[in-house]
């Protein structure tokens, strides 16, 4: 076997072991993607009613503090943006310096 015919079997065991990679990172992904829907789907019939644990009360909870801090602050950039117009501003003056 000569150089070339090496090298080329390096090349062609290289790549399929790139494709084994990208396989089982997409695999991982996937699997990921599950979880979450399975956490999804949890929290909603624990939402609804239809589902209880006492395992899963304390991270239901926890998603739900979570929630309602987000929502929080969602309404603390609405109002830090609120009566802001491009009116306030004057076109014919340069932007402000730093000091």
């Amino acid at each position: 076997m000569g150089f070339l015919d090496k090298a080329k079997a390096a090349v062609e065991q290289g790549a399929a072991k790139a494709k084994d990679a990208a396989e089982d990172v997409q695999q991982k992904r996937d699997l990921s993607s599950t979880y979450n829907e399975l956490g999804k789907t949890a929290f909603d019939l624990i939402e609804s009613g239809e589902l209880s644990h006492p395992q899963l009360a304390d991270l239901a909870e926890k998603i739900r503090g979570l929630k309602e801090k987000i929502a929080g602050d969602d309404d603390v950039l609405v109002g830090a943006t609120a009566g802001t117009s491009s009116e306030e501003y004057d076109d014919s003056q340069p932007p402000a310096m730093p000091n």
